[in-house]
């Protein structure tokens, strides 16, 4: 398919994703110190990109996307922000009884472009998407061109005394986790349930991809597969205790007009205790 400045719209309309499930090069994670605490005790938290979940050896993840919710409803700021080499880090009191989320979402359109053999990308990172402004920078030559809205959600869960649901009846947009089993009364002798919709409708028929901690001291990664059945739902049977990593990815064309198509991912990260 080629694409000229004059016909811009029609390209936008026509362009067509591969079909490869999504993959990020590093995986993103945001690892607290303790998932299950007492109120008015505090927890640090990490957060950053890696090769592989845990292991401190890539980039810091940026806070500015940052959002606590507290189990009333209540937006939180995040003490003693700071930002490494390697990871982010910062830190919340729990001063309400109940469950809070932590979640970074990140929310963006790109283009890119084939031009004579060199591949072309739209907008520089940090700066918004227009269609305006990929008209003026797309080559007459261009080809293959690829507009997609990416939606990506990174979670953890933390709970001062008993679990609560209330971060969860908000209807997230996009793909996202609405869990069965309680997020923070995960035992490793107890078979889990965990729910994936997408704008709120069960994801049926996606992999999930669940990491177990300490990767440096396996001889392999051992990733686990599981896929969400017709109402989006997996059991996970955790090997051992520990914080885990789960990720799952998918592709639609439910975008809009200027980005028809949405690459959506779900990240989280849970702590399974012994029994």
């Amino acid at each position: 398919m080629s694409a000229t400045k004059p016909s811009l719209s029609a390209a936008l309309a026509a362009a067509v994703l591969a079909s490869a499930p999504v993959a990020h090069a590093h995986k993103m994670w945001m690892q607290p110190s303790k998932t299950v605490l007492s109120v008015g005790q505090w927890i640090t938290v990490d957060a950053a990109a890696s090769t592989d979940p845990f292991v401190r050896d890539h980039r810091p993840l940026g806070l500015e996307s940052l959002t606590i919710t507290a189990p009333d409803g209540a937006v939180l700021a995040p003490a003693n922000p700071a930002t490494g080499e390697l990871r982010s880090s910062f830190d919340l009191r729990l001063d309400q009884p109940g469950t809070y989320k932590l979640a970074m979402v990140r929310d963006g359109i790109s283009a890119s472009w084939d031009d004579a053999g060199k591949r072309g990308r739209w907008p520089p990172r940090g700066q918004p998407f227009s269609a305006d402004g990929l008209a003026k920078v797309l080559p007459p030559t261009a080809t293959d061109l690829k507009v997609v809205r990416m939606l990506s959600r990174l979670e953890t869960f933390v709970t001062a005394g008993s679990p609560t649901a209330t971060v969860f009846d908000e209807p997230a947009e996009g793909l996202a986790m609405q869990p069965v089993s309680a997020v923070n009364d995960l035992y490793a002798d107890e078979p889990a349930q965990l729910r994936f919709v997408i704008d709120g409708q069960p994801a049926a028929g996606l992999v999930v991809e669940v990491i177990a901690d300490g990767i440096r001291y396996r001889d392999a990664v051992e990733a686990m597969e599981l896929e969400t059945d017709a109402q989006g739902r997996i059991e996970i049977a955790w090997p051992r205790p520990g914080f885990y990593w789960l990720n799952v990815g998918t592709e639609d064309r439910q975008g809009s007009a200027e980005a028809p198509y949405r690459r959506l991912s779900y990240t989280a990260v849970l702590e399974v205790l012994s029994p």
